[in-house]
């Protein structure tokens, strides 16, 4: 039964970046911590993500009970790291998932979502909680520009 269910969700959530730590913060002595994730979009190269999220601690845990679940709070900041090279992006209005990472045992998760506003040549990046029963309105956004600087012309050059 186990392989069953991880198999349906497997094929039920699309494939999506994967996250590297690249920090905690330990923010009481119960063991809770922020964790600090990058990720790069894999769809657009030249664009690194930052993800923070609230982690519980065992002694947390214990105290509190919902053994199997974190809170959905999550904070995200996105930006150029290199020259930026769109690839099969979606260009609808819903966007796709470019990132997913579970917060309990089944149905709860943290997701990225990438949205390209193709008239302000923008790509829109939003962190929120994904649960199947109670959705959250807990979200954080993130925008990176899609233009080029225009060089300055000196008068020498002309």
């Amino acid at each position: 039964m186990k392989h069953i269910l991880t198999a349906a969700c497997l094929l039920t959530f699309p494939a999506t970046a994967s996250a590297d730590q690249v920090g905690s913060v330990d923010v009481d002595w119960l063991g809770n911590d922020i964790i600090i994730e990058a990720l790069t979009d894999p769809d657009v190269e030249g664009v690194t993500c930052h993800v923070a999220y609230f982690e519980r601690g065992l002694i947390d845990r214990l105290q509190k009970g919902n053994w199997f679940e974190d809170p959905s709070n999550s904070s995200i900041a996105c930006r150029q790291t290199g020259p930026i090279t769109i690839g099969d992006v979606a260009t609808g209005s819903e966007g796709e998932d470019v990132f997913s990472k579970s917060r309990s045992i089944i149905f709860k998760s943290i997701r990225v979502k990438r949205i390209f506003d193709q008239e302000n040549q923008t790509l829109i990046y939003i962190a929120h909680a994904r649960d199947v029963q109670n959705g959250s309105a807990k979200m954080s956004v993130s925008t990176v520009p899609l233009y080029q600087p225009t060089q300055a012309v000196s008068q020498n050059d002309q």
